[in-house]
């Protein structure tokens, strides 16, 4: 558990330093609220490295013009 935690931690700063380094650049498409990158930190924080990347990954596949977007918070099962 202890080793989960310790490689959530830098997963949830790699997404924070896109969302302030990178995010502002570019223009707003995210069809979700919240944001496809703060969906990433919340499943990353709420369910470990694995599970968290996999929901984030299918979020992110989601987020398309196919899709109709819309609230879509992390859950907790």
């Amino acid at each position: 558990m202890k080793i989960n935690k310790l490689l959530v931690k830098p997963m949830v700063g790699l997404v924070t330093a896109y969302q302030y380094a990178v995010s502002p650049f570019l223009p707003r498409v995210c069809r979700f609220y919240p944001t496809c990158s703060e969906y990433a930190k919340q499943a990353l924080l709420t369910y470990g490295l694995c599970k968290g990347l996999f929901m984030a990954g299918k979020r992110i596949l989601r987020c398309n013009p196919f899709f109709t977007g819309g609230y879509d918070p992390v859950t907790k099962d």
